[in-house]
């Protein structure tokens, strides 16, 4: 029995997911070309990436494809041209929202013994093997890497960060319930 079934999972990525939409949101539109560095994805293609992010867990977990059957050439190369399409905001929003509902729906559909399953990579990698629910795992931490580069893409172009938003706030609340105390 564990703690942290495909419910859990599925909740705990819908967060992420809720905080990476919220952070798209309170970019305007007009900052989405910024990029930190010229060699560094600006703020709509790391949208895009995100928003894309989970196709391969979804092959390998959801559709069940076999991993030695996954063409990882032509894999990058149509991950890479859906990250590449032009969009709007409104669009990598919806789109940010349709495949966070889609993976976090996969997630909760899966049972215990499915996140025991060890998938053995092709020769060579390090690992050379890793369970289903470590994968898994790492498509939320994936995104919660790259969620980070934009908190700090929106400090440098003047936002503040919803979560630190909401920390000042909650803290604002302590303050004034300690004053009146």
């Amino acid at each position: 029995m564990t703690y942290y079934g495909g419910k859990e999972l599925a909740a705990a990525f819908r967060t992420v997911r809720k905080n990476t939409i919220q952070i798209a949101q309170d970019i305007p539109e007009d900052k989405y070309d910024f990029k930190p560095a010229p060699d560094s994805r600006s703020v709509r293609q790391t949208l895009a990436h995100i928003a894309t992010l989970t196709t391969f867990p979804m092959m390998l977990h959801g559709e069940r494809i076999p991993i030695e059957k996954i063409d990882f050439a032509e894999y990058m190369q149509k991950v890479g041209a859906e990250e590449a399409r032009p969009r709007t905001k409104a669009e990598l929003v919806a789109l940010l929202q349709e495949s966070g509902d889609k993976f976090a729906a996969m997630l909760e559909s899966l049972q215990e013994p499915f996140f025991a399953e060890v998938i053995t990579f092709r020769a060579g990698a390090e690992p050379p093997s890793r369970t289903r629910f470590d994968l898994l795992l790492a498509a939320k931490e994936h995104e919660m890497h790259h969620r980070a580069q934009l908190m700090l893409m929106q400090r440098m172009i003047g936002v503040v960060p919803h979560l630190t938003r909401e920390a000042q706030a909650r803290m604002a609340r302590f303050q004034a319930a300690a004053a009146k105390a």
